[in-house]
């Protein structure tokens, strides 16, 4: 849950596989700061609205209940016709609208599409910016997502040159092998830290999936990516002290288990990759 400030007025906003979700209570704050809920109520009571909101549904949720549509649609409008946002979800199936319950950050979400329509019929001028301080915050998540994944991929990059440079050292050089058989070697090592962290050699994994471009570190989650670096510093330090490629592979797994658990455990972990 996410905060974005529109005019003064303090709007959460969450992600979910449907897509990004504005706070229709906190938008309504805007025409009445005591009684949101009544405002929301008033906007789905008119014909458009229902007319809207049913027109998203069909486009993006196939379980969507026509017939209890229908019935809604044709209702929508009279003195008599009241309709809450959770009445709306429970009888049709509606994926665009999400009630939650709490102090904070609780209330009437939207689909980014219906937050904005709403604010339409609130205010256009305030829907301008709403829309600018929302582009704003999907901007700043962009970047600070593609700076964490960069400076992960880094890292990874960074160790694998220690990594690397170990091999030859103490592995290449030493035999004198020619570039070819360096290269097995390389490749040889590299599965060592494959088959200790993914279980499976790089080939093993191309031959699982052919239709996927690039190699199984490209499909590697940013816990994995993290744990990998860190292997590959210990290898280097492995290779350094003589072990051999066996009992290397069984200290690495060990410790990737033990690494994986204990990442995946850690809240202050998960935060800082967020």
């Amino acid at each position: 849950m996410k905060k974005i400030i529109t005019q003064g007025l303090q709007i959460y906003t969450f992600a979910q596989n449907e897509g990004d979700f504005i706070s229709l209570t906190d938008i309504a704050k805007y025409k009445n700061a005591e009684a949101p809920a009544d405002i929301v109520k008033n906007w789905m009571r008119t014909r458009s609205t229902i007319e809207f909101l049913g027109s998203w549904e069909k486009i993006n949720n196939p379980k969507f209940n026509l017939v209890e549509f229908d019935g809604f649609k044709n209702s929508a409008g009279a003195n008599s016709f009241v309709l809450s946002p959770q009445k709306w979800i429970e009888t049709t199936g509606a994926i665009g609208l999400i009630s939650k319950a709490g102090r904070y950050g609780g209330g009437t979400f939207a689909h980014k599409d219906i937050a904005f329509e709403f604010a339409t019929w609130i205010s256009a001028e305030f829907k301008l910016y709403l829309i600018k301080e929302f582009q704003r915050l999907k901007i700043e998540e962009n970047e600070r997502l593609t700076l964490g994944w960069d400076a992960k991929r880094m890292l990874t990059k960074v160790n694998y040159k220690i990594h690397t440079d170990s091999i030859k050292e103490h592995i290449v050089l030493p035999q004198k092998l020619s570039p070819s058989n360096a290269t097995t070697v390389y490749a040889n090592e590299a599965d060592v830290l494959n088959v200790a962290l993914f279980g499976i050699t790089a080939k093993a994994w191309k031959d699982q999936n052919k239709n996927k471009e690039g190699n199984m570190r490209d499909y590697a989650d940013v816990y994995q990516l993290v744990c990998l670096a860190n292997l590959e510093g210990i290898n280097a330090e492995f290779i350094r002290m003589g072990m051999s490629q066996k009992d290397r592979l069984l200290k690495l797994n060990e410790t990737a288990i033990i690494q994986m658990k204990s990442l995946l455990a850690n809240t202050s972990v998960k935060k800082l990759l967020k």
